[in-house]
């Protein structure tokens, strides 16, 4: 009877993991009062990348993304500036750099440059790091950077730590046993 009762719930916990794995991703809307960049390296040329220049403070593009980019299982990190060097493009100005991951789902990050914040330039040449687009001076440009999972290897890295999982519960229990 024991056995049955625990199939029985590893199968629903196996039900609901698939059918969360299954769910579409959120879809983000553009950041709002913004105006989206057209400029080389923020459109086709690098895969998922979308930036945007924009007036709104760090606190509400994050409170942006957090309240669009929804998951009961999201992970909130922040990572330092200089990594955006790394994921997004090497040559990209950054004062804040953030992750909202998905498990097994999707990473998504956000850079943001501030340039009158700019941590890297003293405050009395910052004037040259100004964002102007279009003929319009912003106060930040926010730059995204998505990499989604498809759906096929999700499944195959759920069933795979699944699949490591029993390994390691069934070795530990036949370790046990040789103990007694």
């Amino acid at each position: 009877m024991k056995k049955i009762l625990i199939s029985f719930i590893l199968a629903i916990l196996n039900l609901i993991a698939v059918y969360y794995l299954l769910l579409p991703l959120p879809n983000l809307p553009d950041l709002p009062n913004s105006v989206r960049s057209q400029e080389p390296g923020d459109t086709v040329q690098i895969s998922n990348v979308k930036a945007y220049y924009t007036n709104l403070s760090r606190d509400e593009v994050m409170a942006f993304y957090r309240q669009n980019y929804q998951s009961p299982l999201r992970i909130n990190l922040n990572h330092p500036p200089e990594k955006a060097k790394e994921i997004i493009r090497n040559t990209i100005q950054s004062y804040y750099f953030e992750e909202l991951i998905i498990p097994f789902k999707e990473s998504l990050y956000i850079n943001g440059f501030e340039w009158e914040n700019d941590v890297f330039t003293k405050p009395e040449k910052r004037i040259k790091n100004q964002l102007e687009y279009e003929g319009v001076v912003y106060k930040s440009k926010v730059t995204i950077r998505n990499f989604p999972v498809s759906i096929p290897k999700r499944l195959i890295s759920f069933i795979l730590l699944e699949s490591l999982l029993a390994f390691l519960y069934f070795n530990y229990r036949s370790m046990l046993k040789q103990h007694d």
